[in-house]
């Protein structure tokens, strides 16, 4: 017998052999799948003669998930300059809890004061003008509503400027919070006078007889018109809290040079009177989700640690994931949904931490 026909036997042999193998193999592994699939529905099914594994299949009391981000109550608040200008003060530090419309920042407002104070002695000139000279009687009562709302202007002006520099003493321990309480007051009075100002104006401005300006009248109206822009270019040096909260971040300096963009924030806001959890539900979960359901959150950041939620507010749309992006998106990706839990017990947690939402 040749040497070749000696080899195909042993061959045939050899394969014959590892098929038998591998049988033997798969039907183990299916047996064993098939056990633990078993164990799996005798614990979902409670029933008593539930094959006991090594690895039992745990309990599971949520009906979704989704990853979420922490923030304030109020959202991450970014506030920016609205001009180009350069830091004079910043009047703020890190964690300093501020008011509604506190001056936050100052930019330098040199240029900015004297053309107000220019337009102010422009105005003033105008007018002086206007009364030296014989005017039309039927113009008597727009000419004072006009007049009365220029005043009034000028007053919010200066109590804006005096609660800022009351706030601004009592951060640095010379002032006090009487007098603070006392420039809010006023505050509150001029911003109401202004408004029944305007309100007289435009009724006497209603009337169907009452003639055209004058030149001079004209002159004084164009003058008081530069007023008001150029108080408006002194507003835009100041960086104000659109709302009451805490100093979470503050990345600008005294001497930098700052400019109008929503990628530079001078100082990040949030009230922190409750942390929230803005998690994003896919849209296969969305039935599942109710305001005033229960959450269990979870975080990286505290392993072992659960934070009991609530499910505080629901988005009115879906929208493209923020949190769990990963490179383009394709016309097959899933939407999410963005969902709002507030947070109960004080907890430790921080605004920017990722966690994670289970829905019970």
């Amino acid at each position: 017998m040749s040497s070749e026909e000696n080899y195909r036997p042993r061959k045939r042999g050899f394969l014959a052999k590892t098929f038998f193998l591998l049988a033997a193999v798969g039907v183990g592994a299916f047996g064993a799948i098939a056990v633990t699939h078993s164990d799996f529905l005798d614990a979902k099914t409670g029933s008593d003669d539930t094959i006991k594994t090594e690895a039992s299949a745990p309990k599971i009391d949520w009906v979704a998930a989704a990853p979420g981000r922490i923030e304030p109550k109020s959202g991450l608040v970014r506030v920016g300059a609205q001009l180009l200008g350069r830091i004079a003060e910043v009047n703020v530090k890190l964690n300093d809890k501020v008011e509604e419309g506190e001056l936050l920042i100052r930019l330098d407002d040199d240029e900015a004061r004297a053309r107000l104070q220019a337009a102010e002695t422009e105005a003033a000139s105008r007018k002086r003008e206007r009364d030296a000279q014989p005017l039309d009687k039927a113009r008597d009562d727009l000419r004072t509503a006009e007049d009365n709302v220029f005043s009034a202007e000028r007053a919010l002006t200066n109590a804006r400027f005096g609660l800022e520099y009351e706030l601004q003493a009592e951060r640095q321990g010379s002032g006090t919070a009487a007098r603070v309480t006392d420039a809010r007051n006023y505050l509150a009075k001029t911003k109401s006078k202004l408004q029944k100002e305007r309100a007289a104006y435009a009724t006497a401005q209603s009337k169907a007889d009452v003639p055209a300006p004058n030149r001079l009248e004209s002159a004084l109206q164009a003058a008081r018109s530069d007023v008001a822009v150029a108080e408006a270019l002194l507003e835009k040096t100041r960086v104000r809290a659109p709302v009451a909260g805490t100093v979470l971040q503050l990345p600008a300096k005294a001497g930098e040079m700052v400019s109008p963009s929503p990628d530079q924030s001078l100082v990040v806001l949030g009230d922190m009177s409750v942390v929230r959890l803005k998690a994003e539900v896919d849209e296969i979960d969305v039935s599942k989700i109710k305001v005033g359901g229960k959450v269990t959150v979870k975080s990286n950041a505290y392993p072992g640690k659960e934070f009991n939620g609530t499910v505080a507010e629901l988005a009115p749309t879906l929208t493209s994931p923020q949190f769990s992006l990963r490179g383009a998106r394709r016309p097959t990706d899933v939407e999410v949904l963005e969902v709002t839990v507030d947070l109960g017990g004080n907890p430790s947690l921080l605004p920017g931490m990722r966690a994670d939402a289970f829905f019970r």
